[in-house]
């Protein structure tokens, strides 16, 4: 059974850091490509960094410099390293691989 569970999610302070982990089961997340997913109260789900198999790395803009994703390939885990987070970040954060997803952790950034 396939499975990827995120955690790492809290509540921080602007400024301060945060890394979540999708980690994955029944699949091997160096074969895919894996995406990390926000989803802001009321908004839709976008996209803000991506890493290949080749591990190629794609981010939003806003995250940029701030956002650093990468993968374990022994814990087949990827990370998302988060730092001088904004209160704009706050949201759902999801992983992706394929068409699997996971269930989401929470990250909320106070002002």
């Amino acid at each position: 059974q396939v499975q990827l569970v995120e955690s790492g999610g809290g509540l921080v302070q602007a400024g301060g850091s945060l890394r979540l982990s999708c980690a994955a089961s029944g699949l091997t997340l160096a074969n895919y490509v894996v995406d990390w997913y926000r989803q802001a109260p009321g908004k839709e789900r976008d996209p803000v960094a991506t890493i290949t198999s080749a591990r190629s790395i794609y981010y939003l803009n806003s995250v940029k410099g701030r956002f650093t994703v990468s993968r374990d390939d022994a814990k087949n885990t990827v990370y998302l390293q988060m730092n001088d987070l904004k209160a704009e970040d706050t949201g759902s954060y999801y992983c992706r691989a394929g068409s699997n997803w996971g269930q989401g952790t929470q990250v909320t950034v106070s002002p």
